[in-house]
């Protein structure tokens, strides 16, 4: 999993690590490059949702249309500066698509969108972070010459309506997934990274620098709320979790035009894919998605089980 050489890591470490190296290296940014980019950002597009929940794929999905700038694995490690290290990174070594460490099929190379926008978030105040958003897409959208912003991000969950204060016109798409295999998916991962984790101090290093705290040795639940099941290893945690947090975002987010909840298992039918190009105002286009449901059979809290059930019923009813 990890591929790093000393020095590579070492450059990880010195960018990211530090809160002050990256608020510098956003200054220098804004210093050189600001004055270039365009001054509104307009119908900017973020995917959310449950990890584990097909917000990778649809990014990609969507990426490919080639109507929006997204961070990547380019930018990696200088997030906070994508023209700056755009202009002194050597862009022609891109290596060959590999498959991604969740080890779930999804094929990445160093153009490929990622999740890294957190890495903004949690560099400022709450209230410097809302000042300065508009002025980190700008930035991004000047590097990959593109009008429009496409953003995943797990975590964005928690701030929707700081999303909507910022950008009115933003468009935001909900993932979800059939709950008992989204929660063992989850269960799954968080074992996996925990123990590449333990066997390899980098790795946990680099996923607690980008923020990655959905599973593995730093995970941190993304709702706030008490759990009756509070251990991880146990599946009816993760279960717990996917309607606490989806619970939430029905209640919040149902009705509002600019928000559409979307089953992520369902991707692959190719009906949902055209209401979400509608919805996005892109042009339909064949994009390869494939049937992520399994029959998983696993012992869980049955009680629990069928509030999923019934909370999972309501958000297709809603769904694209």
């Amino acid at each position: 999993m990890n591929n790093y050489n000393f020095w590579q890591q070492l450059l990880h470490r010195i960018a990211l690590s530090s809160r002050f190296m990256r608020e510098m290296s956003f200054d220098f940014e804004k210093a050189i490059f600001l004055k270039k980019t365009t001054s509104e950002v307009r119908d900017p597009v973020f995917v959310t949702g449950l990890a584990r929940s097909g917000t990778t794929i649809l990014l990609e999905a969507i990426h490919a249309s080639g109507k929006f700038a997204s961070l990547s694995y380019t930018n990696m490690p200088f997030i906070m500066a994508p023209n700056l290290w755009g202009k002194i990174s050597d862009k022609s070594n891109v290596q060959e698509k590999a498959e991604r460490a969740h080890g779930d099929g999804i094929m990445v190379d160093t153009n490929s969108p990622e999740a890294f926008e957190e890495v903004f978030w949690q560099t400022f105040s709450n209230q410097e972070a809302s000042k300065q958003f508009e002025n980190y897409i700008g930035l991004i959208q000047h590097s990959y010459q593109q009008r429009r912003y496409l953003s995943k991000n797990n975590q964005n969950v928690n701030r929707i309506n700081v999303l909507q204060k910022i950008l009115p016109s933003a468009k935001i798409l909900i993932v979800f997934k059939d709950p008992l295999n989204h929660a063992y998916s989850l269960l799954k991962q968080h074992l996996e990274f925990s123990k590449v984790q333990q066997e390899d101090s980098f790795i946990k290093n680099y996923m607690d620098w980008i923020y990655h705290s959905e599973f593995g040795l730093s995970y941190q639940p993304i709702t706030s709320e008490k759990f009756d099941y509070p251990n991880p290893d146990c599946i009816d945690h993760w279960l717990e979790q996917w309607w606490q947090l989806y619970t939430k975002l029905i209640k919040a987010h149902k009705g509002d035009p600019n928000i559409v909840f979307v089953n992520g298992g369902l991707l692959h039918s190719g009906e949902s894919w055209q209401k979400i190009s509608n919805f996005l105002e892109i042009s339909s286009y064949d994009f390869e998605f494939r049937d992520m449901r399994k029959n998983i059979k696993t012992d869980c809290n049955q009680e629990l089980y069928q509030k999923c059930k019934i909370l999972y019923d309501n958000l297709n009813k809603i769904a694209i």
